[in-house]
Parts: structure tokens; C-alpha cells; sequence
């Protein structure tokens, strides 16, 4: 009966938002308690990797996309495991005006990848991992500083608004901002 429940959790919770961040087209508002967040995170991490995980979320569409322009999907899906630092669609809207569709030409594909594997990290590092001032090493080859204050965890300044979203082969922390290689 418990693994029922738990599977129509997951599934209900799958099918409405992995996590809901605000995003303007979503007239459901998803409540998530930390143990039902976990609960589900630990039952979906079985079958889906970090990139399903994001495919699931309507906030992280234009990711998705970018990671699709790049041609970094299969690498994402390999086993890994990764940390990836996630902005949500409100991220990239916040961009200067073309920014990202500019990006997601064929001639910026190596600019886009620069930028995307920015906010990847080797490894699956959880939040509890992570200290004040840690510096963290990216896919590109930059590292990231990591700042907790009262708590609240930031990246390069970028919020963290959800963690530990983890999967087969990692795990994802949301952020509020697209971070940008000095590069």
C-alpha cells in the first residue's frame, strides 16, 4: 500500500510541477512539503536522470532548449554524475533583451556551450556539502563561489531556490539568475 502510495505521489507530483517557481502560465499552485519534496525526489531518482528532471519542469524550458542548441543533452544523460546549477526560465527573461535568442543560433553554439557548462559541476554535490566561500569547478573550466548567509544559499550570487532535485546520474539546485563565465 505504501509503494502505491508513493508511486501515485511521484506521479502526481510529476505531472503537475517538479518544483513551482512562479511562472506565469501555471494557474495550479503546487504546495510541497521538504519531506514530501524528499519522499518524491528519492522515489523519481530511480528512473529519470538529471535531464529528464529538467525536461519535467515547465520552468526550466528555455534550459532545455539551450541544452537541446548546444547539443549537451546526451552528455547530461551520461552517467555522470553532474551538479548543475539550473536557471529557470524567469533567469533567462531577465537577460537583455535577445540575449538568449541570440544564443540559440548555430554560430553561438560554442558561446551557448561556454555559458551552459558554466553552471555544471563534476560530481553530485548536495547543498549540505557546500560552505561559505567554497569555490566549486565548473565543466568550462571557471570556478564558482559559493556564499550561505542565514542559511540561504547563493552561487555567484544567484539564489538557490531549490535543492537537492536528485537523479540517476546527480543532482540540480534551482537558481534564480544565469550565471555568466568571466570568459
Amino acid at each position: 500500500m505504501r509503494k502505491n502510495f508513493m508511486a501515485i505521489l511521484a506521479m502526481a507530483f510529476i505531472s503537475t510541477t517538479i518544483i513551482s517557481c512562479g511562472n506565469e502560465t501555471t494557474t495550479e499552485e503546487t504546495v510541497v512539503t521538504e519531506a514530501t519534496q524528499d519522499t518524491v525526489a528519492a522515489t523519481t531518482a530511480t528512473t529519470t536522470d538529471i535531464v529528464d528532471i529538467a525536461v519535467g519542469s515547465p520552468d526550466h524550458t528555455t534550459l532545455v532548449a539551450a541544452l537541446n542548441a548546444a547539443g549537451l543533452v546526451e552528455t547530461l544523460k551520461g552517467a555522470g554524475p553532474f551538479t548543475v546549477f539550473a536557471p529557470t526560465n524567469a533567469a533567462f527573461n531577465a537577460l537583455p533583451a535577445g540575449t538568449v535568442d541570440g544564443l540559440l543560433v548555430p554560430e553561438k553554439k560554442a558561446d551557448l556551450t561556454k555559458i551552459l557548462t558554466y553552471h555544471v559541476v563534476a560530481g553530485s554535490v548536495k547543498a549540505a556539502d557546500l560552505t561559505d566561500g567554497q569555490k566549486v569547478k565548473t565543466l568550462q573550466g571557471e570556478e564558482l563561489t559559493v556564499a550561505i548567509k542565514d542559511g540561504k544559499v547563493s552561487i555567484n550570487g544567484a539564489n538557490v531556490t531549490a535543492a537537492d532535485l536528485a537523479g540517476t546520474n546527480g543532482v540540480i539546485h534551482v537558481i534564480d539568475a544565469v550565471l555568466m563565465p568571466k570568459k
